[in-house]
């Protein structure tokens, strides 16, 4: 997928990452006070659970956006190069700088985690273009004896070609039909002498002429 360049993508992302917290962390907060609340309060509860947590839940999903972007843009910038690595090394070093405080382990495990996310969310996305680029390059295959007749010149070979009267009803029809559908440019004389020219090209033939000799 194609993203926004570098100096765009930064604000981007912190705005996808605020959005994504605020709606998500609300609708979780929201459902745990509704869930922990007394009875006779329980939307004022949640109202409130809400509205006091989920400002912080969003700015940590924003802070999270600004570092992934911004480690982004300097392994592309650095790198010389637009890959899903960027993504994966960026997203390693984003969970690993935000637990610095809590230690080496938990750093090192954070950055294991975040690369793995990001890693599988690369994966979904490779696996998804090419499904859907595949989907557009099929080719269909159409079997030539189950199209109708009159929808390719194909179908037409195997069109039977009868010749009666000329002073008929059904002879009349028949070489309409004849001309209409094509017959491979043939000449066909009835037992009265008439002949009809069957017309190749699928434009509206003329009508039937007959000739007595």
């Amino acid at each position: 997928m194609e993203r926004d360049p570098c100096p765009d993508r930064i604000l981007d992302d912190i705005g996808g990452a605020f959005g994504m917290g605020a709606v998500g962390g609300g609708a979780f907060y929201f459902l745990k006070g509704l869930k922990n609340s007394p009875r006779g309060s329980r939307l004022l509860g949640a109202y409130q659970n809400a509205r006091m947590k989920t400002p912080a839940t969003a700015g940590s999903f924003a802070v999270w956006g600004a570092l992934f972007s911004l480690s982004d843009c300097s392994l592309v910038y650095l790198r010389q190069k637009e890959d899903p690595w960027n993504s994966i090394m960026a997203g390693a070093f984003t969970g690993g700088f935000l637990q610095m405080r809590q230690g080496f382990a938990s750093a090192s495990r954070a950055a294991l985690i975040g690369g793995g996310l990001l890693a599988l969310i690369e994966g979904l996305q490779i696996a998804v273009n090419r499904f859907v680029a595949a989907q557009q390059q099929q080719i269909i295959y159409v079997d030539r004896n189950s199209v109708p007749i009159g929808m390719g010149h194909q179908g037409n070979q195997d069109l039977p070609q009868t010749a009666g009267a000329s002073g008929s009803p059904s002879s009349s029809i028949s070489s309409w039909f004849e001309g209409w559908f094509g017959g491979g440019g043939k000449k066909e004389e009835g037992k009265s002498g008439a002949k009809t020219d069957v017309l190749e090209s699928f434009d509206a033939p003329l009508p039937p002429t007959f000739e007595f000799k």
